[in-house]
């Protein structure tokens, strides 16, 4: 549009009919002979209105004006007779109500956070476009470079050196590396907090990165570590999530009908309660209370079980070093085949129920979720102690000749007192006489139960090396005990020669009635 000329002209006689407008220019000027039907009063009072306005601004405006209209429409510099121009004020007002409630809305959507949205591609009007917003005033989110932003290092060139003269920089520049060693302690896992070292034009040395680089590698190893040992190991008192899915199948079984607690800690297990359920009409009865052992499948506190094993002729073969998950159902599975003997040999033990991978559920020994207390723990008078004595000592003897077994762990804390009558658990260990080291487990068996039952008052308690005899039937000539022990290693070194020059025929023993035979001295 051409910008459009208006000039002050001063009052006439016409001064009724208006100011003269040029038609060409004036597209929207009133035609010069249109005559206006009106009554003297009004005719007088907007004449008047007119001429006291032209004075005012032949005061003002002595010369005459031009005025430009810009790229907004306003009040201040049109003439609002136009609909065109009503409207596109209108418009404009409406743009910028709208653009201040989406700067409401953006506000109250951001809040106080860190990272805020833009909702700039929504505005009608951009800030470069709105006359109410200051000059000076920089949206920073709109431009390509942010001030506030430090800048990572930049990188040196193939030749390895930048500038020329005296202001040459080589790549082993100390400040040069100091930034560069900041830009790349970004590479850290993300558990390893490094701050804004760039920001901060932090310069770390190469000997201070190495040790922080090493230190996060470390910290990594480790936060795996303990995930692995949480997802995959049993801890005191608890279960991985492995162990807890079969708990939960057993119970969905029917099996068990629920499990109340725990009831003891040790080195190697953890020892549930449970109620019994069933198995099915033509299964055997499962008892009313069961015993539900969760064997840990970490070893880092047993770490000695393989020598329990790699030489017993039952699972010689199977044993793997070098899978610790494999030796630890290995050993489950040798406390159930245990437990089956000494059943079947009217040892007092628990009643196996059923095995699952490192779980062993049995029977409970004791009453009302109450175990049984330990021969350590129990007080009992004279006659009792002495009955315990005399039951110890037929089970050891029973458990040697006809479960044809060691325990290699007897002492009064793996016998329980119940029902008047002394209980063997944790045979897990127990390995047999042909064992490599069986006579020297059953030797420290017959020392442990000899100086418990001495020290309360057992005078009828045979020394360690008497209750050997009489258990094993083996009689030694020794006086002292080195001189036993060295007789009880020779008769050992016998019996694994016979176990590896006829392995074949010692193996092949595989039901649980039936045992390698036992060479002695006569």
């Amino acid at each position: 549009m051409e910008p459009v000329g208006v000039t002050a002209v001063a009052p006439s006689a016409e001064a009724s009919q208006g100011p003269v407008w040029p038609q060409s220019k004036c597209p929207w000027g009133a035609p010069k002979n249109t005559t206006i039907s009106c009554s003297l009063s009004d005719v007088m009072s907007e004449q008047l209105a007119k001429e006291l306005q032209l004075e005012e601004e032949n005061a003002a405006f002595p010369e005459e004006v031009s005025v430009v209209e810009g790229p907004f429409i306003t009040g201040e510099n049109s003439d609002t007779s136009s609909d065109l121009m009503l409207a596109q004020m209108l418009q404009m007002e409406f743009d910028r109500e709208y653009d201040a409630q989406l700067r409401r809305e953006e506000k109250k959507f951001n809040g106080d956070s860190k990272v805020s949205i833009s909702f700039e591609n929504y505005r009608k009007v951009h800030p470069f476009e709105d006359s109410d917003s200051s000059e000076d005033e920089v949206d920073w989110q709109d431009t390509q470079h942010d001030p506030y932003r430090a800048d990572k290092p930049t990188t040196t060139p193939k030749k390895g050196f930048i500038g020329k003269g005296k202001d040459i920089t080589t790549k082993h520049d100390e400040v040069v590396c100091g930034r560069k060693n900041t830009a790349r302690m970004e590479n850290f896992a993300p558990e390893f907090q490094v701050g804004d070292g760039i920001g901060m034009d932090l310069k770390l040395s190469n000997h201070v990165f190495n040790a922080l680089k090493q230190h996060a590698y470390s910290e990594e190893r480790r936060s795996a570590r303990l995930h692995e040992k949480k997802e995959h190991s049993t801890a005191e008192k608890a279960v991985d999530p492995k162990t807890r899915l079969l708990l939960y199948k057993m119970v969905n079984s029917g099996m068990l009908e629920t499990i109340t607690g725990c009831i003891s800690t040790g080195k190697e297990s953890v020892v549930f309660h449970a109620n019994g359920g069933s198995l099915g009409d033509d299964a055997v009865p499962v008892p009313s209370e069961c015993a539900i052992k969760v064997f840990k499948t970490t070893l880092n506190e047993f770490k000695n079980r393989d020598k329990y094993i790699k030489d017993d002729y039952r699972f010689k073969d199977r044993f793997s070093k070098l899978n610790p998950r494999k030796i630890i159902r290995m050993w489950a599975e040798k406390e159930m085949h245990n437990l089956t003997r000494m059943r079947k040999a009217g040892i007092p033990c628990p009643q196996v129920v059923t095995l699952k991978k490192h779980v062993l559920v049995m029977s409970f020994i004791g009453q009302d979720q109450v175990p049984a207390p330990k021969l350590k723990e129990v007080k009992l008078n004279s006659e009792d102690m002495k009955k315990a004595y005399y039951q110890v000592l037929h089970m050891m003897q029973q458990l040697y000749k006809e479960c044809s077994l060691v325990h290699a762990d007897l002492s009064e804390y793996n016998m329980l007192w119940h029902g008047g009558q002394v209980w063997l658990i944790d045979v897990s260990q127990s390995v047999e006489p042909t064992h490599p080291h069986g006579l020297e487990f059953l030797f420290r068996d017959c020392r442990n139960v000899s100086q418990f039952f001495q020290k309360n008052g057992i005078s009828e308690a045979l020394s360690d090396r008497e209750l050997f005899s009489a258990v094993s039937g083996l009689n030694f000539t020794a006086d002292n005990e080195a001189d036993f022990l060295a007789e009880i290693e020779a008769l050992e070194k016998i019996n694994e020669d016979h176990v590896q020059n006829h392995g074949k025929k010692v193996s092949s023993f595989s039901n649980d009635d039936e045992s390698p035979p036992i060479f002695c001295n006569k």
